[in-house]
């Protein structure tokens, strides 16, 4: 079992790995924090999460459900397994998970929970709760929903169907679907187009989308102004306007400060 971190020009690669089918423990998830505590300390530009195996995950070890004896320990656990999708959501840089094969339950709820997902031709999703009767417990039915609309959720979590990634590409859910072959090299390449980019004002994109998503185009409305002036202490900024006006649009080389 290993999470594994590596940075190489501004862009950061969270690797999981717990063979045979990389299923989720809690045992993982202290290696998940372990990881994100370095993210956090020494933010990179971009981070890619992916998972190495054949595929990106099979679920859940469902022992950690079964070995909680009262409703209490239960929630508890939930609540700690809901911690990870929703520490790599408040990350201030870009997110993108890189989903090459099967990935169900908890890794496609930390998908989601990334800014980008990106899928290979054979990749297929799923929210399988059903088959032990239970539902998604790490936000994946309301991300969905944010992406999707409430009926494509619904849809997904009733059936407990697996889903191809072009399905999802449609649904709004993935966001570029890739050839197996090329995969790698095109996730890399998307990537370091974003770490190519202005990474504070990627950041303050995202916080005004987080309040279009509590409360609507006013609240974005409302807080948009307030984070877009704050960019004004950007070095990325102000070389931004003077390469402009100099060189023309296109030309800036920024450096997410």
């Amino acid at each position: 079992m290993s999470v594994d971190l590596t940075r190489d020009s501004g862009i950061a690669t969270l690797t999981f790995s717990d063979p045979p089918v990389n299923l989720y423990s809690l045992r993982l998830h202290e290696e998940f924090d372990v990881a994100l505590e370095q993210v956090e300390a020494d933010l990179p530009r971009v981070l890619v999460i992916r998972a190495e195996g054949r595929i990106v995950s099979g679920g859940v070890d469902v022992s950690e459900f079964n070995s909680r004896g009262s409703r209490e320990t239960t929630k508890e656990l939930y609540d700690r397994m809901l911690e990870l999708p929703d520490r790599v959501e408040a990350l201030p840089i870009p997110t993108i998970f890189a989903a090459h094969s099967l990935t169900l339950t908890w890794a496609f709820e930390v998908a989601l929970a990334c800014d980008l997902l990106l899928a290979s031709e054979k990749a297929r999703f799923g929210l399988v709760e059903r088959v032990i009767g239970l539902t998604p417990t790490m936000g994946g039915t309301q991300r969905l929903a944010a992406r999707a609309g409430v009926a494509r959720a619904k849809e997904f979590v009733f059936t407990g169907a697996q889903y191809d990634a072009a399905t999802l590409e449609r649904w709004n859910v993935v966001n570029r679907v890739y050839g197996v072959d090329s995969f790698e090299d095109d996730v890399r390449s998307f990537a370091e187009g974003l770490a190519d980019g202005p990474t504070k004002a990627f950041g303050a994109a995202k916080d005004i989308l987080r309040q279009y998503e509590a409360g609507g185009v006013p609240a974005a409305n409302a807080a948009t102004t307030s984070v877009a002036s704050a960019l004004f202490d950007t070095e990325d900024l102000h070389h931004g306007m003077e390469s402009f006006l100099v060189d023309g649009p296109g030309n800036a080389t920024f450096h997410g400060r």
